[in-house]
C-alpha cells in the first residue's frame, strides 16, 4: 500500500494586515500534494513571526499562547493523521482541516466503484426475463471482475471509493481490455 505523504504548515498573511495592523495566522495541511489552508482565527505583529521556525518571537503572553496552540495543533493533527492511516481510511486535507476542527461528520459508508457495480448488477439480475437478458448480466459480472483485476494491479487493493475514481482509471481500464483481449476485440464487446 502506497503511504500517504502529509505535512502541516503555519504562515502569516502579510498581504492582507488587520485594522490593528496585525497579520492573522493560516494553517496549511497538505496530503499527498492536495492541500487546505484556514485562518486559525489568531494574529499576530508580523516583525514578532519568525517564519523559519513557524512561531512567535518572543516570551509575551501573547507569543507564548500562539505557540502553545500551533504545537498542539502540530500534535493532535498527527494523531489524526495516524489514525486514519492505522484504519486505513482515505486521507484528505479536508478531512484532516474538518476532524481537527471538530467539523466532521459521522463516518458515513464509503461508496466503492466494485460496491456500486455490484449493486447495480444485483439490480439488473432481479430484471432477467423483463428487462435483461441473461447475457446482458454475465457481461456486466465479467466487467467487474475485470475491473476488479485493474484495481488490483494498479492500486494494490480490493476496490476504490468513488472519490477516486478519474480518467486516468478509465484509460487505464480501456488498455486494460485492450491488452486482455484477443485479436484486437475487448472482452465485453457484443458480437
Amino acid at each position: 500500500m502506497k503511504r500517504n505523504s502529509f505535512n502541516v504548515l503555519f504562515f502569516i498573511k502579510k498581504a492582507k494586515l488587520l485594522k490593528n495592523g496585525e497579520a492573522s495566522v493560516c494553517m496549511r495541511i497538505t496530503v499527498n500534494g492536495a492541500r487546505m489552508e484556514t485562518n486559525i482565527r489568531k494574529s499576530i505583529d508580523p516583525a514578532s513571526w519568525n517564519q523559519a521556525k513557524e512561531c512567535a518571537r518572543g516570551k509575551s503572553r501573547k507569543a507564548c499562547d500562539l505557540n502553545a496552540y500551533i504545537e498542539n495543533a502540530k500534535i493532535k493533527l498527527h494523531q489524526i493523521f495516524n489514525e486514519l492511516e492505522g484504519q486505513r481510511q482515505p486521507i484528505t486535507a479536508r478531512l484532516l482541516q474538518e476532524k481537527f476542527f471538530g467539523q466532521d461528520k459521522e463516518p458515513e459508508e464509503v461508496r466503492t466503484l466494485i460496491g456500486t457495480i455490484q449493486e447495480h448488477n444485483d439490480q439488473c439480475r432481479s430484471l432477467v426475463g423483463k428487462d435483461y437478458a441473461l447475457i446482458a448480466i454475465r457481461r456486466y459480472e465479467s466487467c467487474k471482475r475485470y475491473l476488479a483485476e485493474l484495481i488490483k494491479q494498479k492500486y494494490g487493493k480490493e476496490d476504490l471509493p468513488l472519490t477516486e475514481v478519474n480518467g486516468e482509471l478509465v484509460r487505464a481500464f480501456e488498455f486494460y481490455l485492450k491488452r486482455k483481449s484477443p485479436a484486437g476485440k475487448t472482452p465485453l464487446s457484443v458480437t
